[in-house]
């Protein structure tokens, strides 16, 4: 694993403990390109399933984020799923680091 910047750090520990405490499959924080943070779990309910990358993507978008610096996924096996990669390069761009844990 590569050297985090402490700011990326700080995103690990959110993911990690949004996931622990909600005993999700995955935990995900991004933060905002004006600093901010978001973190959430995996919803899979009868009626919703939504990916913690998602979670994380609605609230910074409802919360008016205009892009994102960086991003956390705790759970993730190796790889972001087809429908993360892709919003994530529709809310941010290409040039976000995603961490995969």
């Amino acid at each position: 694993m590569s050297e985090l910047s402490a700011e990326d750090t700080k995103l690990v520990t959110l993911a990690r403990a949004t996931r622990a405490r909600t005993g999700a499959a995955q935990g995900a924080a991004v933060r905002d390109l004006d600093g901010r943070t978001y973190a959430g779990a995996t919803v899979a309910l009868p009626s919703l399933t939504v990916s913690a990358l998602g979670v994380c993507l609605a609230m910074a978008a409802s919360s008016g984020a205009r892009g994102l610096e960086a991003a956390v996924v705790m759970g993730a096996d190796g790889a972001l799923s087809d429908a993360d990669a892709a919003a994530m390069r529709e809310f941010a761009g290409d040039g976000v680091v995603v961490h995969l844990f």
